[in-house]
């Protein structure tokens, strides 16, 4: 596709040009989809600012799980610390650590991309695949678990393809491989361990590879080398949580609350028809609510399975991929919209389908002997062989994408909204007539106030957790009876204790399509003597 690598193999630069291009593509798509950039008032979602509240008090010598509660993975609250660092009352921070991890996201679309169809092709392309997830439903807000995830599990998709569309049965996958395969599934496990469904699979494929060549101490030892990579990321908090005599807390409050408080697989639950059933009636609603991605799943899992000359592993272990990696996040029974983005990675295939047939056109054209003279097709369907019309390619791939999330992404209405509309806003100013202050949040996750007002929680619950632990309410509750921060905030109702040491000092409502909430916020009566 000559149209396409004219201008790249002309440039001594090629590869830079082709990273910044890439660099350029995730900032433009994030920079409207995402509530965490700064086109955007703020990024209210509770989960993003609980994230955001843990890596903070992680980065001012507070230990998660047990000075402050929340149930992700470690590696999510060092990177929102890092965030945090940037801007301590804003997400720009974030938007950066999100730019920074579609950067690698599309870079890693292109390699699979490669695979498939020429270099230059699948640069154009990249972007489609990014722009189609993030503009789904499933992207919710922006600064999700699922989306610092995404990366991760977008190179191990690669590595997976790489070894058995080119290597199998050929070669055994080599040690490197394995290892940085680890490295990548162990991340995923530090970060939300839900989606380890798909490294599991990634893992199970790999050793029947060995086996299907009969070298069962090969498959042992392919399993170990994986186990290390995975285990050497454990390494940093083992080390954190051992010093601090908090490995107990670290097990209990990531481990323990997700699998048996938080999911129904400690209890009966349903049986396995009913879950079955369940679990396809969510599929088939999930593709309806993110018909934008999934248009694209599914003919590119259908090609890439169905399609001729695939070895019989290369076929299955594709249809683990998909099957281990949506039972793993769905499994436990939850379901929220933002669950479904790691299924998004699969859109690339949709992609590949897409520029084989835009190649195969091309050579169609080129055959045929058009246009007359002997330039490129392409070219000389654009009318023109200037130098700027070779770009055209990539400025249409971002045009496409961010129509994509123009059009299609919820964020975007919120876009239109002012800061001093916000009710955090409103109770910022109150806040901050007092020096120093503290702050509890009741009756919901994190709504912001604490980012807005770069307060550290001083308090183990400084939210009320979606969780069924009795120990939460009642230590809130005493909180508020002993005096113990300045202010409370709380979200529609609030405990008839907290008129003994504190005053309403302002409410407001708060909508999100359809629904509405009031928040409400007190103050401690000492402070207004």
């Amino acid at each position: 596709m000559n149209y396409l690598r004219e201008p790249m193999r002309s440039h001594k630069n090629k590869p830079v040009l082709e990273g910044l291009f890439l660099l350029l593509a995730a900032f433009l798509v994030l920079l409207f989809a995402s509530r965490s950039s700064f086109l955007y008032p703020f990024n209210d979602w509770n989960d993003a600012n609980s994230y955001f509240s843990v890596g903070k008090a992680l980065f001012n010598g507070k230990m998660p799980y047990r000075d402050v509660f929340d149930q992700k993975g470690m590696y999510l609250y060092f990177l929102y610390g890092l965030a945090y660092l940037v801007s301590h009352t804003t997400f720009l921070g974030v938007f950066f650590l999100e730019v920074i991890l579609a950067f690698f996201d599309l870079w890693g679309f292109w390699r699979i991309l490669r695979l498939y169809v020429k270099r230059e092709t699948a640069l154009f392309l990249a972007p489609l695949p990014l722009a189609a997830a993030f503009s789904s439903d499933s992207f919710y807000w922006g600064g999700s678990a699922e989306e610092v995830c995404f990366p991760f599990l977008v190179w191990g998709f690669y590595l997976s393809l790489a070894y058995f569309k080119d290597k199998y049965p050929k070669e055994k996958m080599d040690w490197k491989t394995l290892f940085f395969g680890g490295l990548l599934a162990g991340m995923t496990a530090n970060i939300k361990f839900t989606v380890l469904g798909f490294f599991f699979a990634w893992m199970m494929c790999v050793g029947f590879s060995f086996l299907a060549k009969k070298d069962l101490w090969g498959g042992i030892k392919a399993c170990l080398v994986f186990l290390l990579g995975m285990a050497l990321t454990f390494v940093p908090w083992v080390i954190y949580f051992g010093i601090r005599q908090g490995l107990y807390d670290w097990y209990w409050g990531y481990v323990y609350i997700n699998v048996f408080v938080y999911s129904d697989l400690n209890g009966e639950g349903p049986g396995l028809y009913e879950r079955v059933y369940e679990l396809s009636k969510l599929l088939y609603w999930l593709i309806r609510k993110n018909f934008i991605y999934f248009g694209f799943v599914i003919p590119g899992v259908a090609w890439q399975f169905f399609g001729r000359k695939k070895k019989m592993l290369e076929r299955f272990h594709l249809f683990a991929l998909c099957f281990f990696l949506f039972l793993g996040i769905y499994i436990g029974g939850a379901h929220l919209p933002y669950y479904a983005l790691p299924l998004s990675v699969f859109g690339v295939l949709g992609f590949a389908l897409i520029g084989k047939g835009v190649e195969w056109a091309a050579e169609r054209f080129r055959a045929s002997g058009w246009p007359a003279r002997g330039g490129d097709a392409v070219s000389g369907i654009l009318g023109s062989g200037k130098r700027f019309m070779h770009i055209l390619p990539y400025v249409l791939s971002l045009a496409v994408s961010i129509g994509m999330v123009l059009c299609l992404s919820v964020n975007v209405s919120h876009m239109f909204e002012k800061k001093e509309d916000l009710f955090l806003f409103q109770f910022k100013k109150i806040v901050e007539q007092t020096k120093d202050p503290t702050l509890l949040n009741i009756s919901c996750l994190d709504a912001g106030l604490y980012t807005v007002c770069d307060i550290v929680p001083t308090c183990r619950w400084f939210q009320t957790q979606t969780l069924h632990i009795e120990d939460v309410l009642r230590d809130q509750e005493q909180y508020i009876r002993e005096g113990r921060t300045d202010y409370v905030l709380a979200r529609d109702e609030y405990p008839a204790v907290i008129e003994e040491r504190y005053e309403l000092a302002a409410q407001a409502p708060w909508f999100q399509g359809e629904l509405e909430f009031t928040y409400y916020l007190f103050r401690l009566k000492e402070l207004s003597q």
